[in-house]
């Protein structure tokens, strides 16, 4: 009777166990029956986040998904992009497109990687971690509150670095040294691509904007931001100021230095206007030896001031032509402003007045002598 009762509790032992070892069993595969439906939830995300940036056209458009789709899409606290302008030529671009790049404080520009000042940034590898403010805080200099980890991922168009996107988790265990690095990779891969292939297309748009011969804005585009910038200057309640440029006696240089002659002096008095302007500024050639100048936000005063560094720029330095020889030449400078008082009526009506005023006031500077400055 007593082993009959010993094995019966053998038995009933034996089959608590297979319960317990069952219902572990059955918690570990509802466990990964959760991860994978959350995968395949996240998966199904980035998808679709994949799929709208590589539907991108436009800067704008791509940049809002990075800063905004991103973001949710991998549950991160923080999204920065750094690209590299080495000549701010990109960013003349955006903002001669029109786009305003102060709605996204995470967009950063750097002349040149070594402005990151990191070497471990140089690998072309992406960097998990910790954040570290010496290694990495140029790239979260927009950030208020720092990330605890980082992943740096380098943006590479054709062995050529084009940027960092650079995540951030207030997690210091989000990002660790030691994770596998190929889901970001192949993140970084399509977002580079989309970079690439959008800003073909905004300098194809911008071309099309353009002076072939001195790279400034065409006469075409100068007229339709001056529109929008009188509408623009009335629903922010400011001054605009308009400068009509003119290269005094230029066909002289033609004649004595030829046509290539001329169109280096053109190229280079370009250069040293745009030199005195801000990028929010607009230069434009109006055909000929002719430019005209839109200050965005300047009184009578400001524009003055700006009107002077220019001639004194184009007066105070010999200009270097491809044939190795030299020459000098002056500007003559016609100005105007339209005040937030004056700025009334149909907007095509205030642009042509205001560019008719700046005229007539060059024409006052070239019969007054030229090398000089008029209002009007």
């Amino acid at each position: 009777m007593d082993r009959a009762n010993v094995n019966a509790r053998r038995q009933a032992q034996s089959l608590e166990n297979l319960r317990v070892e069952n219902h572990a069993l059955r918690t570990q595969l509802d466990d990964i029956l959760e991860l994978a439906h959350r995968n395949q939830s996240i998966l199904a995300r980035h998808q679709s986040f994949e799929l709208k940036i590589i539907g991108a056209s436009h800067f704008k458009e791509l940049i809002s998904y990075i800063f905004s789709e991103l973001a949710n899409t991998s549950d991160l606290d923080i999204v920065t992009l750094a690209l590299v302008d080495p000549r701010q030529d990109l960013q003349q671009m955006l903002n001669d497109l029109r786009i305003d790049l102060q709605e996204f404080p995470g967009l950063l520009f750097v002349r040149h990687e070594h402005e990151l000042q990191t070497k471990a940034l140089l690998s072309y590898k992406p960097l998990l971690g910790k954040y570290q403010s010496h290694l990495y805080g140029n790239l979260y200099r927009s950030c208020a509150k720092k990330p605890a980890s980082v992943a740096v991922i380098p943006l590479v168009r054709q062995n050529r670095l084009i940027g960092y996107l650079n995540l951030g988790s207030f997690c210091a265990e989000r990002f660790l040294t030691t994770m596998a690095t190929d889901f970001i990779e192949r993140l970084g891969s399509i977002i580079a691509i989309c970079l690439e292939n959008v800003l073909n297309n905004e300098r194809l748009v911008y071309i099309g904007l353009t002076d072939p011969l001195t790279n400034v804005s065409n006469r075409r585009y100068v007229e339709q931001r001056t529109l929008e910038e009188i509408a623009r200057a009335r629903r922010q309640s400011y001054g605009i100021a308009c400068m009509y440029l003119d290269i005094d006696f230029f066909k002289k240089i033609n004649d004595e230095h030829g046509h290539q002659g001329g169109d280096d002096v053109l190229c280079e008095v370009a250069k040293r206007i745009k030199a005195e302007l801000r990028l929010s500024d607009t230069l434009g050639r109006f055909g000929g030896e002719e430019f005209v100048v839109l200050l965005i936000n300047a009184n009578l005063q400001d524009a003055m001031l700006v009107a002077e560094r220019i001639r004194r720029s184009i007066a105070g330095k010999p200009f270097t032509l491809s044939d190795k020889g030299h020459c000098s030449t002056t500007i003559s400078i016609g100005l105007t402003t339209v005040s937030e008082k004056h700025n009334l009526g149909e907007a095509t009506a205030v642009a042509r007045e205001m560019i008719s005023r700046a005229d007539r006031a060059l024409y006052d500077a070239k019969r007054s002598g030229r090398n000089q400055v008029r209002c009007e």
